[in-house]
């Protein structure tokens, strides 16, 4: 289990056409949504004509870059379960490298290979939480008891297979799903639209939230970041060589800010090594420090994760710490409860308020997740009730032909054949059907790829059958007979449907509830696997694991293929990229991940893996195997509180109230984290809200300081290593 994964940037309100009754302003809107998508044809098609969508040197750079971001993730997962797929830092060192060699590149690097560099870079970045690196597989290791047929600690090669075996089918699964999610339904992906405006921003291109556009204008680049919103319409047009400097002035800004907060974080990280009292300040007194473990990390990376997190989710993980450890801990201890040292999870209040948060989670999750799932079926439910009570009224029989093919929720009207095929041409001259109404003309899908851009479905279907084959055989190599085979076969097939509520759960909100999902697959699990399977604890902690790492990986590359459709980028490059770079990454992850583990003690002071315990106690929670004294009734009184909050931070989404309503999963991870990694997040949560609410500035500067905060420290940690390896002294 890891919390939700994914930057969540303050981005709600994403430009529409605006809607009016007027009718002069209704044929405005209109005329100006069919200038827009013309644009955005002209805009695709001279895209797709540069010819650099897939570059052997975009790969190489992407694979770099991923190395980077791949290293620094397994170091954060293992210690609290935050990962980070980096997308905007990935492009804006991309475009740092191709820049400073543009003299000596026979081709100029475009926008389009710039997706493919962040997209690979993406995808292997994210690949230790993706491969179960961070969490299932400590549990494995460690954690799990004799009776429960562990602890399992697997080859390198088996861990190689494992790894292997996760990280393709998810990448395959997404592309199905593109044309629903991104063409048809235009979900926002706020983080995808986002690294699509600032790479817009560097190579002087514009793209909106709305879609791709070829016109230039004679605003400051500088300004798109932070507002998210299309340049205004303008008749000035800048000199080039005015717009370049600029543009070169705002680049290269942005590269110096992230340097130099990459620096300072990494010489932060080498100094804890030589004196380790740095990672626990006993800031509130040393009797709080060591009794009941209240102590600060001042690491600038928990700092800059807590800036791209933000003020709502930080505040709501420091209000989980002070429960969970300045109320709960105490009183289980007092109680005699969790009689056992506070820092012990077996008997101690650490794994005693464990408990609490799982029950938090689940609660969260189930709500959350059926509210996504069951919302699109009564809006379409609705929908075909209206529609069928007006074909009643007016007798237009002919149109029960068309009924079942409108969208859930109303939001495009069932299109004539002939017409939706003109409507996926391409060419820079194609227009709209002038016959078509102005509801007709505003319900029209977004403006696709050529369809030499696209994953042709021969490609997609042989590629799901041959991933979902692997990831079953690789599965039972590694596991043997201790994993059913149709056990196997459930854990994925269920993990492609929960796949469906994770990416459009992250392309709505930012966020990916890859923990839910995967509580989910352990819920069911634990109903169709018998409690006395001796097995039932490992089949649970498998299943989960297959459903987090197909969640992830799809909602992943869903996130890169908005960029790439923003920009005018080809889907199949971006797939191709994104499976080279799940397949490197799985490999490196898991040499990692071993890496680590051999040097470091796993779990210890340094690598505490608090997402092992997660997944652990959770397998043992659905499967029945006890809770300690009191905890279930703690568990489900909070279960019940959450699920209430979580109903009304449903029913409140868009209102003021909404981010003063906690939220289960930053409560919970407020929880099973130690305090001093909460209070450093909170520190750069009040950062981000001093800077973007108090000070008014824009996002974008803060966004590349927290990810050089957070690089800094991934990256030196691999010289802390080396130094521990060496049995290097501390001071």
């Amino acid at each position: 289990m890891a919390p939700d994964r994914g930057e969540s940037f303050d981005y709600q309100s994403i430009p529409t056409p605006p809607s009016t009754s007027h009718p002069d302003e209704a044929s405005d809107d209109t005329e100006e949504l069919r200038r827009r998508r013309s644009d955005a044809r002209r805009f695709i098609a001279s895209h797709a004509s540069e010819g650099q969508n897939f570059t052997l040197r975009g790969i190489l750079v992407g694979l770099g870059v991923g190395l980077v971001i791949c290293f620094s993730n397994m170091y954060f997962g293992l210690q609290t379960g935050w990962i980070s797929s980096m997308s905007m830092p990935a492009s804006l060192i991309g475009f740092a490298f191709f820049k400073s060699l543009s003299k000596h590149l026979d081709l100029p690097f475009t926008p389009v290979e710039n997706v493919l560099v962040q997209s690979v870079a993406g995808s292997m970045g994210t690949m230790p939480l993706g491969c179960g690196l961070v969490g299932v597989m400590p549990a494995l290791n460690y954690m799990l008891k004799p009776e429960e047929q562990g602890p399992i600690v697997l080859s390198l090669w088996k861990l190689i297979l494992w790894s292997l075996g996760l990280c393709f089918f998810g990448v395959v699964f997404a592309v199905p799903l593109r044309r629903q999610v991104i063409i048809r339904e235009k979900l926002k992906f706020p983080s995808g639209t986002a690294t699509a405006l600032m790479i817009s921003v560097l190579h002087g291109k514009e793209a909106t939230a709305d879609g791709p556009i070829s016109r230039t204008t004679s605003q400051d680049p500088s300004s798109l970041d932070s507002s998210m919103q299309s340049y205004p319409d303008t008749d000035e047009v800048p000199a080039d060589e005015e717009l370049s400097k600029k543009q070169t002035s705002s680049w290269q800004s942005r590269v110096r800010l992230l340097v130099i907060s990459f620096t300072i974080s990494g010489l932060y990280t080498l100094a804890t090594y030589f004196f380790p009292i740095l990672r626990n300040l006993p800031v509130f007194g040393f009797m709080l420090a060591e009794s009941w473990l209240w102590t600060l990390n001042p690491s600038l990376a928990y700092v800059g994760q807590g800036i791209i997190m933000g003020p709502a989710t930080t505040m709501h993980m420091l209000l989980g710490a002070i429960v969970g450890w300045g109320i709960l801990s105490p009183l289980a201890k007092r109680r005699g409860w969790a009689p056992g040292p506070v820092h012990e999870w077996e008997t101690g209040s650490k794994g005693w308020i464990v408990w609490i948060s799982l029950a938090i989670m689940l609660a969260d999750s189930v709500v959350s997740l059926g509210n996504i799932a069951l919302t699109p079926l009564v809006m379409h439910s609705g929908e075909y009730a209206r529609n069928m009570g007006h074909i009643i009224r007016k007798r237009d029989w002919k149109s029960l032909l068309h009924l079942g093919s409108s969208k859930i929720g109303g939001d495009y009207a069932p299109l004539r054949e002939e017409v939706f095929t003109r409507l996926e041409d391409t060419r820079p001259d194609s227009q709209e059907d002038p016959a078509l109404s102005d509801e007709e003309i505003k319900s029209l899908p977004e403006p696709d790829a050529p369809p030499e851009h696209l994953v042709n479905n021969r490609t997609v279907v042989i590629s799901l059958v041959l991933s979902i084959a692997f990831c079953i055989v690789s599965i039972r190599v590694v596991f043997g007979a201790l994993v059913p085979f149709y056990a196997i076969i459930i854990a994925v097939f269920m993990a492609l449907v929960l796949s469906i509520m994770g990416v459009r759960a992250l392309g709505e909100t930012d966020l990916n509830p890859v923990s839910g999902i995967s509580k989910l697959a352990q819920l069911f699990f634990a109903i169709i696997i018998p409690q006395s399977n001796k097995n039932s604890v490992l089949i649970n902690l498998v299943a989960g694991a297959v459903s987090e790492a197909g969640a992830l990986q799809a909602g992943d590359l869903m996130q890169d293929l908005k960029t790439g459709h923003l920009l005018g980028a080809a889907p199949n490059a971006q797939f191709w990229g994104g499976v080279i770079g799940s397949a490197v990454g799985a490999v490196i992850s898991a040499l990692i991940y071993r890496l680590y583990t051999s040097v470091y003690e796993v779990p210890g002071d340094l690598f505490e893996v608090p997402t092992g315990y997660v997944w652990i106690f959770t397998a043992r929670l659905v499967t029945g195997k006890g809770l300690p004294t009191m905890a279930a009734q703690w568990s489900l009184g909070a279960a019940v509180v959450f699920t209430c909050a979580t109903i009304a931070r449903i029913i409140g989404t868009g209102k003021r109230w909404h981010p003063y309503v906690p939220g289960g999963i930053a409560v919970a991870v407020g929880m099973y984290n130690v305090p001093s990694f909460t209070l450093a997040r909170a520190i750069g949560g009040l950062v981000h809200w001093y800077w973007r609410s108090y000070r008014r500035k824009d996002e974008t500067p803060i966004v590349v300081l927290a990810s050089g905060l957070i690089l800094g420290e991934g990256v030196m940690s691999i010289v802390n290593l080396l130094l521990a390896s060496a049995n290097v002294p501390h001071l």
